[in-house]
């Protein structure tokens, strides 16, 4: 069809985009089509925004590296990531979920564990912290030989990849869970931290007068055929950013309750030290590996 005004321009993308082979992209590339075409219309875009914006998009893609992955940081900003998990898992929505952001700061290949040891390879100051973990199924029942994938920022707020002073792969491991669904490792007690903001990310912070900061959490990325990839975060009840996460990733099933002990673990001298005690349920469906952020 010619185009002959505006109104003329969405029904002949649609028309065009109804072409799409695979019917799940079909449906997605026309929802895209029409809410993006209404958002124009909504907003009334002017032509410099326009082109602000492709520079904007473009900017996100430069500024993606191999241990920075700024288009992840901006999708979790805007509430995007977290919108995303919750209406996939708990039963597509309907209930409450262990599962959280992936985020992006997750490496494959972490060097293997046992239960019981430690995942601090470097120099890390800070509070011991143990933790006590049990895998379940939705019916309560132990997931055994389920593969666990844990990961944190150091006390000082920075992931290993972040930080020259961390040997690679310090606070990452992977473990196994024994017969009682249950793995048990010790680290150092994370701090909540500023996600980077140097970039883009940054920038729409700053205009909207939003602090940086994400609350204090443990990551576990847990695998186990037949049951959907577990990704999720706990996180520290006490965090002074528990309630504004600029992620947008704290849900009331991923709060944890990090005790804090002053009297040294039997054997140990060390005070104050911290424990950690949480259940993670795993859905049953197809166990897919996400695609790593970074490298």
């Amino acid at each position: 069809m010619h185009i002959q005004r505006h109104e003329d321009v969405t029904p002949a993308v649609l028309k065009v985009m109804e072409r799409t082979r695979d019917p799940r992209l079909r449906e997605i590339i026309l929802s895209l089509v029409e809410h993006l075409h209404g958002f124009v219309r909504d907003t009334r875009l002017t032509e410099a925004e326009f082109r602000d914006a492709t520079a904007i998009l473009v900017e996100l893609g430069q500024l993606t590296t191999d241990t920075h992955n700024e288009v992840v940081l901006m999708a979790g900003s805007l509430g995007v990531s977290s919108l995303v998990c919750l209406l996939n898992n708990g039963n597509r929505g309907q209930t409450e979920t262990s599962q959280s952001l992936l985020g992006p700061f997750w490496r494959m290949n972490s060097p293997r564990v046992p239960n019981g040891g430690s995942i601090v390879r470097s120099d890390t100051p800070g509070a011991p912290l143990y933790v006590n973990a049990r895998v379940q199924d939705t019916n309560g029942r132990p997931i055994a030989d389920a593969e666990v994938d844990v990961w944190h920022a150091s006390p000082a707020g920075w992931y290993e990849n972040q930080d020259s002073t961390q040997t690679d792969m310090n606070l990452r491991g992977k473990l196994m869970t024994d017969e009682d669904g249950r793995f048990w490792f010790r680290t150092v007690k994370m701090v909540g931290y500023p996600i980077p903001t140097s970039g883009v990310v940054g920038r729409l912070l700053r205009l909207q007068d939003r602090h940086p900061y994400r609350p204090a959490h443990l990551h576990a990325l847990i695998y186990k055929s037949g049951y959907k990839v577990l990704i999720s975060q706990v996180y520290d009840s006490t965090d002074p950013h528990i309630d504004t996460d600029v992620q947008f990733g704290v849900t009331e099933a991923t709060i944890g309750n990090f005790v804090r002990h002053d009297v040294p673990r039997t054997g140990e001298s060390v005070a104050p030290w911290y424990s950690l005690d949480y259940t993670y349920v795993m859905e049953k469906g197809e166990a897919i590996l996400p695609r790593p952020p970074i490298k």
